[in-house]
Order: C-alpha cells, then sequence, then structure tokens
C-alpha cells in the first residue's frame, strides 16, 4: 500500500509541475492527496463506474476518463493546499497520474501474485486424463 501511495505521490507532483491549473503548497499535502485519491480510487471509483456503465461502454472507456476527472477534482476540494482550478485542468491532471501509474507499474513489474498452481505434469507413457488404466 506504501507504494501505491508513493506512486500515486509521484503521478501527482508530475501534473503539479506539467499542468497548469493544479497546485500542491507541501510535501505534507501531497502525501495527504496521494492517501485521499488512494481511499477515493478504492472506495468512490468502483461506485461511480456501476453507476455509469452504460455511458463507459457507449463512450468506449472514454466515462472513465470524466470519473477519475471527477474524483481528481473531490480531491482538491476535500484537501486544503491542494488546489484544482478547473474541470480540464483535472482531466490533465488524472491522465499523468494514470500514465504515471503504468508507467512505474511497468518497470517495476506486476506485484499481482500469481494464479493458481498448475497440476503437475504426468509423467511419460502415462495415461493423459490421469490414472486410468485402459484394458
Amino acid at each position: 500500500m506504501l507504494a501505491h501511495w508513493l506512486m500515486l505521490a509521484l503521478g501527482v507532483m508530475l501534473a503539479t509541475r506539467l499542468i497548469p491549473g493544479i497546485r500542491c503548497d507541501s510535501l505534507g499535502t501531497l502525501i495527504v492527496v496521494a492517501i485521499v485519491l488512494s481511499l477515493c480510487n478504492s472506495i468512490l471509483r468502483p461506485l461511480l463506474v456501476l453507476f455509469t456503465l452504460p455511458f463507459i461502454l457507449l463512450s468506449l472507456g472514454l466515462g472513465m476518463i470524466v470519473i477519475n476527472a471527477i474524483l481528481f477534482l473531490l480531491v482538491g476540494r476535500l484537501v486544503d493546499g491542494f488546489y484544482v482550478a478547473g474541470f480540464w485542468s483535472a482531466v490533465g491532471g488524472s491522465l499523468v497520474v494514470s500514465a504515471t501509474n503504468f508507467i512505474v507499474h511497468r518497470l517495476l513489474g506486476s506485484s499481482r501474485p500469481p494464479g493458481p498452481p498448475r497440476p503437475p505434469a504426468a509423467p511419460p507413457g502415462s495415461a493423459p486424463g490421469g490414472d486410468v488404466i485402459d484394458i
């Protein structure tokens, strides 16, 4: 979770430097923004996706950009010292944060656990279906 917050903080820091209309007053505020944004992404985002699923499907996924921008605007309203000027600044900021997360995940590799273990391979000469003896 700490690594996720650090990636979010890096993305928000880049967004404040690249996107006009986004400003963060201090490092402490940046950390709080990363935590609040992470909480919003884990609690509010699934609900928003559920309720706007037809819009997301009709827009071929572009609705997700709107949802991310709304969450970015919300965090800008909730956290003192973090300012988002408007919707288009929030769109730009959310795109920068998403791109940063994508790049960092690709560079560091996936942190997801591997899938279920595969059954062991059958020894040579055994029946393909398991321990069945054909007569």
